[in-house]
């Protein structure tokens, strides 16, 4: 069974039925009759022949700094399912935050003839933004909005900004901050700006709140939580970065005999499932993480089949949603 036979028996041109098989554009009409006749005819495209007519293959490369994540896994299974129903397959490359290996992903997926990469951002270095601006084929980013590349990306300002003004509306004053390093820039400088924008707005000093900075594990913000009890045994608020963070965060303070939210309120960002069970159930800002992948992959392959003039200049800025639980 060959593409012409197929075109043949659903009554359009080869070209459409290629369209088709890409992601292209085609009217509905065209798309349901391709799609009957591949049904019928049990037709699959011929891999070797696409790469050797395009130099690429039906592969996308998603490059994330960590496996053991639920939001990195949310990601990659909405990226997955949207490049799947157009024939593509995922390739994956785990960095563990290390730019050196994040770099080198990208020549190596470039090597292996990928017709795309997905990066989910982390820190923007002199290294990796020549190395991503250098590549050869498409590459969207989700989690930072980095200028002049395809972004997917969150409004962590926001956001965090909204959780603080909630624990200040329930009464909280001594609030401080375990977050992500600076150089992150969604994670770490954005959410740590919501925060004190959120004091600002409330006519407090936002230079008086306490931050530590922590891994993205939960000993990580267990370890932070420790060290602002140290500085601020007297805090009766905590804005975390993520999660996971909190999460960590919870345990210090219960260790230390401090009850939640009676003597502190605890926030964090992301919203996974672990929120609705632990205790107290953990306030957040749902981030859509599925929804990230899934757009993501949809820029993709617009680039590729030349759906859109000016892809460069895209970003796709998500929305957020607090969720109020017992924690504040």
């Amino acid at each position: 069974m060959t593409i012409k036979e197929v075109a043949k028996l659903a009554g359009v041109s080869p070209a459409a039925v290629s369209r088709y098989i890409n992601g292209g554009s085609l009217s509905e009409e065209k798309r349901e009759r391709v799609r009957r006749a591949i049904e019928e005819t049990g037709y699959r495209p011929n891999p070797m022949a696409r790469t050797m007519r395009t130099g690429r293959t039906d592969q996308i490369g998603v490059i994330v700094p960590r496996i053991y994540s639920d939001s990195v896994s949310q990601i990659v299974a909405g990226a997955t399912q949207k490049l799947s129903e157009h024939g593509y397959m995922p390739i994956l490359g785990c960095t563990d935050h290390s730019i050196e290996k994040e770099v080198e992903y990208l020549h190596i997926m470039q090597e292996k003839q990928v017709s795309g990469i997905i990066l989910m951002g982390t820190m923007l270095t002199p290294e990796n933004t020549d190395a991503i601006r250098g590549c050869r084929v498409p590459v969207v980013i989700t989690g930072q909005n980095y200028e002049g590349l395809p972004c997917v990306c969150h409004d962590d300002f926001h956001a965090v900004r909204e959780l603080t003004r909630l624990m200040i509306e329930k009464g909280r004053r001594r609030i401080a901050m375990i977050g992500a390093p600076d150089g992150d820039i969604a994670a770490g400088l954005n959410r740590r700006r919501g925060a004190e924008q959120a004091l600002l707005d409330a006519g407090f000093d936002p230079s008086a709140m306490v931050c530590e900075v922590s891994t993205f594990e939960a000993r990580g913000g267990r370890e932070a939580m420790n060290r602002l009890l140290q500085k601020c045994p007297d805090l009766d608020g905590v804005v975390c970065a993520t999660d996971t963070m909190a999460m960590g965060a919870m345990a210090a303070l219960k260790e230390a005999g401090k009850r939640i939210p009676e003597d502190v309120s605890i926030v964090g960002v992301g919203d996974s499932w672990v929120d609705e069970v632990s205790s107290p159930s953990l306030t957040t800002a749902r981030l859509f993480f599925r929804q990230c992948g899934e757009e993501a992959a949809g820029l993709m392959l617009d680039i590729i089949n030349g759906g859109v003039e000016d892809m460069t200049a895209r970003t796709i800025r998500l929305r957020y949603k607090i969720m109020e639980r017992n924690s504040v």
